[in-house]
């Protein structure tokens, strides 16, 4: 699949789309983080559980989440938020909690408009933060592309048994 994706729809989620959103989150964890995080814990990232969690998260509605998708392929992508789970955001600071693509998508465009609607989202005044893998560059230069810059936060985070440096970006 070359070239830009043209048919690709950016909407608010809804419970139905849990399956496809699940499925992309964990194509794009285990392409992303191959390097990063352990093979057998990527391995075990099951698409049930997954499917479950963000049901309840679409569902319970205090996360915004929207779904790109296309017509040949379904979920390609997606992008949630709310506001921000720091001990030191201020009340009007939302955070980007994710956003994923399926691999064969990367570079088309696609997490570009996601950001997109997701910056349009943010009310005049708030702060939208994120945390990333140390390691993830490519994630990293998207975000600074976008306004994001790392704002000297970091913390470690353990995932399989091993410990990994996020870093967090803000955009004002």
């Amino acid at each position: 699949m070359e070239g830009k994706l043209d048919d690709v729809t950016i909407r608010p989620a809804h419970v139905e789309d849990a399956a496809g959103i699940a499925r992309v989150h964990i194509d794009s964890w285990r392409e992303a983080y191959q390097n990063a995080l352990p093979a057998d814990y990527l391995a075990s990232l099951d698409l049930p559980s997954r499917t479950e969690k963000w049901r309840e998260t679409i569902a319970e509605g205090t996360t915004q989440t929207w779904i790109a998708t296309s017509e040949l392929i379904g979920a390609v992508g997606f992008a949630s938020f709310g506001d921000s789970r720091d001990e030191d955001a201020e009340r009007t600071t939302l955070e980007l909690y994710s956003i994923y693509l399926e691999p064969e998508i990367w570079g088309k465009g696609v997490a570009r408009n996601l950001m997109r609607t997701v910056l349009d989202e943010i009310p005049n005044g708030h702060e939208l933060t994120l945390w990333v893998l140390d390691q993830n560059e490519r994630a990293r230069q998207f975000y600074r592309r976008h306004g994001f810059v790392a704002d000297a936060v970091e913390r470690i985070k353990r995932y399989g048994g091993v410990d990994v440096v996020e870093v967090r970006y803000r955009r004002k």
